[in-house]
């Protein structure tokens, strides 16, 4: 009889749990009804953040003002001594010039191709008023060097940018300015599309240029990246090509206007560097983005996925004097200019990628330099097109940051702070083994900038590092945030040597950053540079080595875009 009723009472355990696992199943199946993957992940990732978030001690530090600083920004004095940028090519006689040159030519290997063609020059013994003569060839990005020359922190003798627009800008800008030829070398930018989404837009439009590109972004048909115009060629193209689509008889009128705001409120991702853009296109989250003709044909994983569509202006490498330069260094800049056009090097030329699409005409004439300036200026006041950003920085401030860590950590905020947009929101976070609120997230008027000055300053080093509990306690901020206005756009940045010895791990957090997609830039601080990419390739953010010199003008440009 006991034996019957233990069956009796295990069978109808049994049962009852059968019974409550499928009710649990059902519940969490249809909970999910009617929901999209989205929202369903986002749900997900609240759960998590609220499970990840309770077991955090978090400390709210009082707000503390300091004295800001209502001086402009000050490019000269971010930009790092020039010897930073390499010399390529040494003079090898008394009588040279110095000439600045784009990256895709003055490297080595396919972008050595100025590089190559100047040793040579240096070789052939060339004499300029009875005496020999070469060259000096440094190695710098277009938009950089033109900060360098703009501001006079350095001059060289010559200046050949990949496209005419940083000219125009120099010659604007006041610096004597003399074209000694249109062109050094052939290149064309070119917006660069998956094939699937190229045939797609062809069926829609019937032709593929930046009017139908522009048209398909702001229909939301089509996700494309750029590079930023303030220090890349094929961003700053892409800028004034867009606006001239838009209304090709005043770049900067209500109509441009207008229609950049249309198509800019669907552009997902606007990169700091070429590569950051690449690897967004590689992880799938973009349809196309922008690239140089010879950059696009050198690049084993784009050929035959992608298709290439010129735009604006010919990257064609022209060359100018700067200043007041006698009259033997004109000519030897003059006999450069000449010995480059020779037919062995213009092959050579070819042979490294350049010098192809030759039949492509420009779709605008040169724009002039105060106009480019004004355009760069709208395009950093409505890049964010009505939603604004809301980031959070996160400072590591553990026993490892002191001293000289700290105090680079310190001048990076201090001085980057000058380049966010007043209609963003901002909020500062520091950690140690414990994780502090210094600044609650609040608008960034002068208020609040004097209190994220303040508490920058405050920052002391000592304890372990708990980097990733930090993180989400600025993920929780910014989710509060948004749940007050859930326009805004959150990004997070974080200070740090990249080290974390407690709290939680990356692997504990990463499904929640992959689910919250919230985009996390790093800045390394004599750090572990592999550990703070691995962070920020997670949602295609960019990851700066502070180790360098030159770590205020990359903060500044970092914050430039993103802020």
């Amino acid at each position: 009889m006991a034996k019957k009723k233990n069956k009796f009472y295990l069978s109808a355990l049994l049962i009852l749990a059968f019974v409550f696992a499928l009710v649990y199943v059902g519940v969490n199946l249809t909970s999910n009804l009617g929901k999209s993957k989205a929202q369903v992940t986002l749900e997900d990732a609240a759960k998590q953040l609220s499970k990840l978030y309770a077991n955090i001690e978090v400390k709210n530090e009082p707000t503390v003002k300091g004295q800001i600083d209502l001086n402009p920004i000050d490019v000269a004095g971010s930009l790092p001594d020039i010897s930073k940028f390499p010399v390529t090519v040494n003079n090898s006689t008394n009588q040279f010039v110095e000439i600045f040159s784009s990256t895709e030519k003055s490297g080595t290997g396919v972008d050595g191709w100025l590089t190559d063609v100047a040793a040579e020059f240096n070789k052939e013994n060339i004499m300029v008023g009875g005496k020999p003569v070469s060259v000096k060839v440094r190695n710098i990005a277009s938009g950089t060097a033109t900060d360098y020359i703009k501001s006079g922190k350095y001059v060289p003798d010559a200046f050949t940018p990949s496209n005419e627009l940083w000219g125009e800008m120099v010659k604007a800008s006041g610096v004597k300015v003399q074209k000694v030829t249109d062109r050094l070398v052939g290149n064309v930018p070119g917006i660069v599309i998956a094939k699937s989404k190229y045939d797609a837009l062809m069926g829609t439009y019937g032709a593929i240029n930046v009017k139908t590109v522009t048209e398909a972004i702001a229909d939301n048909e089509f996700s494309m990246g750029y590079t930023d115009p303030f220090a890349s060629s094929t961003g700053l193209n892409f800028l004034v090509t867009a606006l001239n689509t838009f209304d090709s008889s005043n770049l900067l009128g209500d109509k441009a206007v207008q229609g950049f705001e249309k198509f800019q409120a669907n552009v997902p991702f606007i990169a700091s560097t070429t590569i950051q853009m690449r690897d967004a296109a590689k992880s799938g989250a973009l349809d196309g983005f922008v690239l140089e003709y010879q950059t696009y044909v050198n690049a084993a994983d784009l050929k035959g996925g992608y298709v290439f569509t010129p735009f604006g202006v010919r990257h064609d490498s022209p060359l100018y004097a700067l200043g007041d330069l006698p009259q033997e260094k004109l000519d030897i800049i003059q006999k450069f200019a000449e010995f480059v056009t020779q037919e062995k090097y213009q092959k050579s030329a070819k042979d490294k990628g350049f010098n192809s699409l030759d039949d492509y005409k420009p779709e605008m004439a040169a724009v002039d330099g105060s106009l480019l300036s004004a355009a760069q200026k709208l395009w950093k006041e409505k890049k964010n097109v009505g939603k604004p950003i809301a980031a959070v920085f996160v400072a590591d401030v553990s026993g490892s940051m002191a001293g000289e860590p700290l105090n680079r950590l310190k001048e990076s905020l201090l001085k980057g702070q000058k380049y966010l947009g007043r209609e963003n929101s901002i909020g500062l976070i520091s950690y140690s083994s414990d994780v502090s609120v210094r600044l609650p997230i609040g608008k960034y008027d002068t208020n609040q900038q004097s209190m994220f000055v303040g508490a920058v300053n405050s920052l002391q080093a000592s304890g372990g590092t708990a980097t990733f509990d930090a993180i989400v306690v600025a993920m929780k901020m910014l989710q509060d945030k948004m749940a007050e206005d859930p326009n805004v756009k959150p990004i997070i940045f974080v200070l740090s040597d990249g080290e974390t010895n407690e709290g939680y791990s990356l692997k504990d957090i990463k499904g929640l950053i992959e689910g919250y997609g919230v985009p996390i830039y790093t800045v390394g601080y004599n750090a572990n540079i592999k550990a703070l990419q691995s962070i920020s390739s997670i949602n295609e953010a960019a990851s700066i080595n502070a180790d360098t010199d030159d770590v205020i003008y990359k903060i500044g440009n970092l914050f430039n875009v993103q802020m």
